[in-house]
């Protein structure tokens, strides 16, 4: 996908923006959501991986037409947070954030909550079982 690129011509020119842009774009923005804890790589052997802010590119998925597009987000939620409310609040930040600095119109973006993080209060638990 990293050789893929939205071509825009302005009439002066063309501007080219490649897809791992808007991947960036997609997981920056999502990232900006409270309730985010990060964006998942997948899930293996059960278990869904969370991400660093480093990786903001991967837990995300663009189809990018010439005027259009679509983004798949693969993310984990802080536990104690309302799914729904930050599913929506995080479809909402992505549409705006690409459609302003691209000028794509984003047709959807679907979100695929991969597990939830429990951040302290596992570590908590953790501590009381081994004592």
């Amino acid at each position: 996908m990293a050789d893929e690129m939205i071509k825009i011509d302005d009439g002066l020119g063309s501007v080219r923006i490649g897809d791992e842009v808007v991947s960036m774009m997609a997981g920056i923005a999502a990232l900006e959501i409270p309730g985010i804890a990060g964006m998942s790589g997948g899930i293996a052997g059960g278990i869904a991986e969370l991400l660093g802010r480093k990786n903001l590119s991967k837990g995300v998925k663009v189809e990018v037409g010439e005027k259009e597009a679509r983004v798949d987000l693969y993310i984990i939620i802080k536990y104690g947070e309302r799914i729904p409310d930050v599913a929506i609040a995080v479809q909402e930040n992505v549409k705006k954030q690409i459609e302003t600095m691209t000028g794509l119109s984003v047709i959807e973006v679907n979100v695929h909550v991969q597990g939830v993080d429990f951040g302290e209060e596992e570590n908590k638990e953790e501590t009381r079982k081994i004592r």
